[in-house]
């Protein structure tokens, strides 16, 4: 006999190396079902390849930016009465460029006064090339112009007739920026008074009765022309 450790007791020496003969078949035959599950879960579901996994990543990203676009700076144009705009920046680098060759006037003067021109004629609902064509005709561009009957500067404002558009006592007709709100809001008002665009323009020049309307057909001449030359320089960009 000789020494078995099963439950710590003695056994016959043939008695251990029979039962391990019974065990090991009965372990090999558990180990193949063992084996043989893994390998139909392996079949049935195999595991996904780390590159579809980095590809549905990149498709989800994708799609999150298609869902939330970059914001860009962008600049909405308004011609209700009562809201601001300012001239989308590829018109204004065009139209400045027409007016300053066109009347020999700095451009970034020029610039400036087309910004301000712009943001007047919206807050008065005012086509804002219509009022550009208005300072063209009226001072050339010359801040600094002045009539016989006291007309100055941009729009050519006549202070003591418009002393109520004024927003404070040290405003001065001769600075560009109330100049052009002073003049915007002159021209809407004998737009109005006059029921139309011809007679307001009229009025705007002291002309009202001159019935072959000369200064409105100028103005409105002079708006064409730099429309026509602002559409050829855009389509050459």
């Amino acid at each position: 006999m000789t020494r078995s450790r099963f439950n710590f007791k003695w056994v016959p020496a043939g008695f251990g190396r029979r039962l391990v003969g019974r065990i090991r078949p009965v372990t090999a035959i558990y180990s193949a079902l063992g084996a043989g599950l893994i390998l139909s879960a392996t079949v049935a579901f195999p595991p996904a390849p780390v590159t579809a996994t980095l590809k549905t990543t990149k498709a989800a990203h994708a799609s999150e930016a298609v869902r939330k676009p970059e914001t860009k700076n962008v600049r909405p144009v308004s011609t209700a009465p009562g809201r601001t705009a300012t001239v989308p920046h590829e018109q204004l680098d065009a139209l400045t460029g027409v007016i300053a060759r066109k009347y020999r006037v700095s451009r970034q003067a020029t610039r400036e006064y087309l910004r301000q021109a712009w943001r007047e004629a919206n807050r008065h609902g005012i086509d804002p090339m219509l009022l550009i064509a208005v300072m063209a005709v009226e001072s050339s561009f010359n801040p600094v112009a002045e009539s016989h009957a006291g007309a100055v500067g941009l729009m050519q404002v006549i202070p003591r007739f418009h002393t109520d558009k004024f927003s404070a006592d040290h405003e001065s007709a001769l600075q560009p920026d109330t100049n052009i709100r002073i003049g915007a809001k002159v021209l809407q008002e004998y737009i109005h008074r006059g029921g139309g665009l011809i007679p307001g323009l009229q009025l705007y020049n002291g002309a009202s009765n001159d019935e072959s309307n000369a200064y409105a057909n100028k103005v409105l001449g002079e708006k064409a022309r730099l429309l026509a030359a602002l559409k050829v320089v855009i389509s050459r960009a």
